[in-house]
């Protein structure tokens, strides 16, 4: 008996579009973690502070979300798997090219163009699994679509710590490229969804998909996701940018001063949770609902993060670790969900993009805040201040309705 009936049972080109959207996403995750688990290193040969690797890290997702919205609106108009090839080829390239960087400036730039073709990753890749798979499945093909992220994250911790002590941050990137020979792949294999083949002929101006979203009683609910998004993204980046810095960072900066190989133990210990986070939301969203799996996951988030921030024993960062990625990465998986179920197949891929990418633009500015508050106040009153932010982010479900059962047309 197959381990996942509904896996096994669905159609060839529905496990395709899943296997092309998770791997995209997965290296996605790959790439731009890179510079994360390298920051400690860059700190030291660029003579950065942790105000300006906070301000790299949030001009990246600024792009993120230019990239993001600029790519929605093309896998709305020319087809998901272009907008997804596109975005993988894009990313991987300068990920590749960051390793050549001699300043910060240069390394600026390239973080700007990596950062826009990793943007448009996600829009792409739920819009192609929400379409490929019925109402009944949606949120666990997402679920497993999403907990690559957390596959891509411990595989670029593993690299970091088996690449950098021996060659050094510069190799660390030059791998980075890899994920480029995917598209080859995607190109061959994997075909448009029905659902959008058949709308395809009513393309309209990009303007006017963005005006549809605030159209017919949907603006109360676009601008609620889209602050509920700019919440969790806040305090996600906060955290995630910057867990691998203050873990081995030296005491007399604020860290940890944990070795390269244990820090890269931690945070694929994380990437555990992480995964376990992914799954779990898509079946339970799946048979209680997704607003209230959603809310309970942020307020969960809100107090194991709370604890994190206020111990420093490694044994004790081991054990809550994958409970603060569990709860505090595992609702993404219901963003794709709700959104599929909300925006018509015409502006799907845009509503996404748009409520994802500008939750990104307000998200920019928490690698800086953090480096800031970490500068002044330590990185335990800067992620404190992050579980707040996730019990903010609950609120704004007193907007959003229950989407749970709803078809595609």
């Amino acid at each position: 008996m197959p381990v996942l009936p509904w896996l096994s049972e669905s159609t060839p080109r529905a496990r395709r579009a899943l296997l092309a959207a998770s791997l995209g996403w997965m290296l996605d995750s790959f790439d731009v973690m890179l510079y994360s688990l390298v920051l400690a290193s860059l700190m030291k040969d660029l003579g950065m502070d942790k105000a300006t690797a906070g301000v790299l890290g949030s001009i990246t997702l600024i792009a993120a979300a230019a990239g993001g919205l600029t790519f929605g609106a093309i896998a709305d108009r020319f087809g998901r798997t272009k907008a997804l090839m596109g975005s993988m080829l894009m990313y991987a390239v300068f990920t590749g090219a960051c390793g050549l960087a001699q300043n910060v400036t240069q390394l600026a730039i390239l973080r700007i163009f990596l950062g826009f073709g990793m943007g448009g990753e996600w829009a792409a890749g739920a819009s192609l699994v929400s379409e490929s798979w019925p109402a009944e499945h949606r949120g666990k093909a997402l679920g497993l679509m999403q907990s690559s992220w957390a596959i891509g994250y411990a595989l670029a911790a593993t690299v970091t710590g088996l690449v950098l002590p021996i060659a050094g941050w510069r190799a660390v990137f030059f791998i980075g490229v890899l994920p480029a020979f995917l598209t080859i792949w995607v190109r061959r294999n994997v075909e448009e969804p029905e659902v959008w083949k058949r709308t395809r002929g009513t393309a309209e101006p990009v303007l006017a998909k963005f005006a549809e979203l605030f159209r017919n009683g949907l603006a109360p609910i676009t601008i609620a996701i889209t602050l509920m998004n700019s919440c969790t993204l806040f305090a996600w980046w906060g955290f995630n940018l910057w867990v691998p810095a203050f873990l081995s960072l030296p005491q007399a900066s604020g860290g940890i001063g944990l070795p390269a190989q244990v820090m890269s133990m931690l945070v694929v210990a994380m990437q555990v949770g992480m995964w376990l986070g992914y799954v779990t939301f898509g079946f339970v969203s799946d048979r209680i609902g997704r607003k209230r799996t959603y809310v309970g996951y942020l307020l969960c988030a809100a107090l194991v993060l709370l604890a994190y921030s206020q111990v420093r024993q490694p044994v004790l960062l081991l054990a809550l670790g994958p409970l603060v990625a569990f709860f505090g990465t595992g609702y993404y998986t219901g963003l794709g969900t709700v959104t599929s179920e909300l925006y018509a197949t015409r502006i799907r891929a845009t509503g996404q993009g748009f409520t994802y990418n500008m939750g990104r633009i307000a998200s920019a500015a928490a690698p800086f805040t953090v480096g800031s508050l970490a500068d002044r106040q330590g990185f335990g009153s800067a992620f404190a201040i992050l579980a707040g932010v996730f019990v903010l982010a609950s609120l704004f479900w007193i907007w959003i309705p229950e989407t749970k059962g709803r078809k595609l047309e």
